[in-house]
């Protein structure tokens, strides 16, 4: 599946939800892992352009992932890309857009250090 490079220049991004686990069986509660045995886990960020503010899922191996992202916490996203997607489930087709990347990190330390003078 073609993965496309999301350029986040020109976009202010904040953490929306806290980071939790991706669940792979809702069922059954089994944790989503990468092809390396990595966990993954789900971000949810205000992805907010001069045009538009949209809440993106993104989906981010552990050890990506910032300590301390707390709700309104300033990220910064390295290698987000997209991904269509398409499966059937009881006989109804279903597509959208996955959204992955390599980190979220968290701007807010980097913000609040005091300037040298």
């Amino acid at each position: 599946m073609r993965q496309i490079p999301v350029d986040t220049s020109a976009a202010t991004v904040m953490i929306a939800k806290a980071p939790q686990p991706k669940v792979k069986d809702r069922r059954t509660g089994e944790i989503a892992l990468d092809k390396d045995g990595v966990i993954l886990m789900t971000v949810e960020v205000m992805f907010s352009t001069a045009d538009e503010v949209e809440i993106l899922k993104l989906t981010v191996p552990q050890p990506g992932v910032s300590e301390d992202l707390a709700m309104g916490t300033p990220v910064a996203l390295t290698g987000l890309v997209a991904s269509a997607w398409e499966n059937e489930f009881n006989g109804q087709k279903r597509h959208g857009i996955a959204f992955g990347a390599v980190a979220v990190t968290s701007l807010a330390a980097a913000a609040s250090k005091p300037k040298a003078a």
